[in-house]
């Protein structure tokens, strides 16, 4: 199933995407939840009830071409990410292949959704781009065994991890968190994908296009920390909770890694794309 956020006249609502239409869950049936994040905290018999109650009778929906996405979890309850988690990536950068996944966060006012403009902040001028899987939680699970942890997956989706690297990597100490989290800096979307329908989440080709040119290109069999590996390590820091967003890194052909650097501008447009997820677009403006 392909779950989304879209916003309608009554506000956010969640939406299954079923031939070419996106269906209001709770319009369709009162009794569902209406946002996607309360659908994944109810579990995997509110995620059968949204499919059954798409095949009675009338449904709610609206034609996808006439529909304003949001990120398909707006309000997660926690953004994880991991750096260098390719090891083509890390060779490109230079860095040492890491013992322990490199983790930092991103906050919920960074998302936007596809088709958002990505905002260039005036204080950064080397704001790069990085195409990612991005996990989404389905349950809450603390302490997990790595060959169990997938099974707390819900689904996955595309994501933008846009990078300040002045910020990043040239204040004190180096900020990690403060260049990665700018607002805007977290598309997702367009929709979150469920496990059933990703059988091997490790061998999925990701690719980013800026301007119709090729910039990334890997595959997430590259990973270091494989998913449940990750999982299963951050579940032993904290509880795992239904709508978290992990991001797991990206492939090589970043803009700081080329010779000259190649950085957005306003006007760009960013395509990322992973095998059976989808398209996530988003253009470029000057803040």
């Amino acid at each position: 199933m392909r779950f989304a956020t879209i916003q309608t006249h009554l506000g956010p609502r969640a939406a299954l995407l079923q031939d070419g239409s996106y269906i209001d869950l709770h319009a369709t049936d009162p009794d569902l939840p209406a946002s996607l994040r309360q659908l994944l905290e109810e579990g995997p018999a509110a995620l059968q009830a949204a499919s059954q109650a798409v095949r009675r009778g009338k449904v709610a929906q609206y034609p996808a071409a006439e529909v304003r996405l949001l990120p398909p979890i707006p309000n997660p309850p926690k953004i994880v990410c991991l750096g260098l988690n390719y090891s083509d990536h890390a060779k490109e950068t230079g860095a040492t292949i890491p013992k322990d996944p490199i983790l930092f966060s991103k906050y919920a006012t960074a998302l936007i959704a596809h088709g958002d403009a990505i905002v260039l902040p005036p204080i950064s001028k080397e704001v790069d781009y990085e195409a990612e899987l991005v996990v989404v939680v389905g349950k809450q699970g603390r302490n997990l065994d790595p060959r169990e942890a997938l099974s707390y997956v819900a689904g996955y989706t595309i994501g933008h991890d846009v990078s300040a690297r002045d910020w990043q990597l040239k204040k004190d100490g180096k900020q990690w968190m403060v260049g990665k989290t700018f607002d805007t800096f977290a598309p997702i979307g367009p929709v979150l994908v469920t496990s059933d329908e990703v059988p091997d989440p490790q061998n999925l080709g990701i690719q980013l296009r800026l301007n119709g040119q090729v910039m990334q290109e890997g595959n997430t069999r590259h990973m270091i920390f494989p998913i449940g590996d990750v999982l299963a390590h951050l579940s032993k820091v904290f509880t795992l909770q239904p709508g978290d967003l992990i991001f797991t890194g990206t492939p090589p052909g970043v803009g700081i890694a080329r010779k000259p650097p190649v950085y957005l501008q306003p006007g760009d447009v960013v395509e990322i794309e992973i095998e059976g997820l989808g398209l996530l677009r988003n253009s470029v403006v000057q803040g």
